[in-house]
């Protein structure tokens, strides 16, 4: 079965490494820019996992975690912090608002590939 994975990033540069890995691992990659076009795509799609951007325009990845663990048609979504904050706080609050995995910024995109890897296959 395909695995489908939502990058929400702002970055041009990180999504396009990041969609090009996936897809190499035959994930179905997604792309969201920001938290509301996150949402939007949501209703339409739910994939496996959620790699998301903290800082973003519009909707942050606090207020975009926040609204998803609301949902309970998105209770199955592995949601991982691909994030630069990486003060012992901003981890934490993280994990708080119910993230799965938090990976910090500048990232190995084949760390984060194994990561996802591991997850989907956890869960």
């Amino acid at each position: 079965m395909t695995k489908k994975i939502l990058i929400v990033d702002d970055e041009p540069n990180i999504v396009m490494s990041l969609e090009y890995a996936f897809k190499k691992m035959n994930f179905e990659v997604f792309i969201a820019r920001d938290g509301s076009e996150t949402l939007e795509l949501l209703k339409k799609v739910i994939p496996n996992v959620i790699l998301l951007d903290i800082m973003m325009p519009n909707v942050d990845g606090y207020q975009t975690i926040k609204q998803i663990k609301e949902n309970e048609a998105f209770a199955t979504i592995k949601i991982v912090f691909l994030s630069a904050k990486n003060r012992e706080a901003d981890i934490k609050k993280g994990f708080e608002y119910g993230a799965d995995k938090y990976l910090i910024k500048p990232f190995s995109v084949k760390k984060v590939v194994a990561e996802i890897m591991e997850l989907c296959e956890n869960h």
